[in-house]
């Protein structure tokens, strides 16, 4: 299964040198059962696009959480055996997050594909939403418009082998 998982570069950076994504439990956004209910008309190009937006916007959370980390939202792409991922669906706080998923191992770094990282060019609004994510998630309109301008820029798209070249 491929699964989003959110992260910041200083994260990125220990992943690099751990050659792991870990501690378990990890969470991840996936193309769940969930998911495709909700946004049933869609194909799976465009389902694993809505999992990794809502990864990028868990990594504003990571973000805020770390203020040392440069402002580029971070999300690692992976392809998991489905035996380590559970849905966590019935334990929704929020109809938003369809996609998560827990992963209960570490995931080596030979499994993950790709990596998703904001450009230079997305650096302020990413800077101003890690600032607004949490009035943002506690419903305050006018936070939720700063975190949807972070949105609005595309994550430009890594092999793995270029991840090196993007850590602080």
């Amino acid at each position: 299964m491929r699964v989003y998982l959110p992260s910041t570069l200083n994260g990125l950076a220990r992943i690099l040198r751990d050659r792991e994504l870990g501690p378990v439990p990890l969470t991840a956004y996936a193309v769940t059962p969930a998911l495709r209910e909700w946004y049933a008309s869609a194909d799976l190009e465009e389902l694993e696009y809505a999992a990794m937006s809502d990864a990028a916007k868990a990594s504003l959370r990571l973000l805020a959480a770390d203020p040392e980390a440069p402002s580029r939202r971070v999300v690692i792409a992976a392809e998991v055996p489905d035996t380590l991922v559970t849905s966590v669906v019935g334990d929704l706080v929020d109809a938003d997050d369809r996609a998560v998923v827990r992963i209960s191992e570490t995931i080596p770094f030979s499994r993950i594909v790709s990596g998703h990282i904001d450009d230079a060019e997305a650096e302020p609004d990413v800077r101003a939403a890690r600032a607004a994510i949490e009035a943002a998630d506690a419903g305050d309109d006018d936070a939720m418009f700063t975190v949807d301008g972070a949105a609005g820029h595309d994550l430009m798209w890594y092999a793995t082998q270029e991840l090196r070249h993007l850590v602080p």
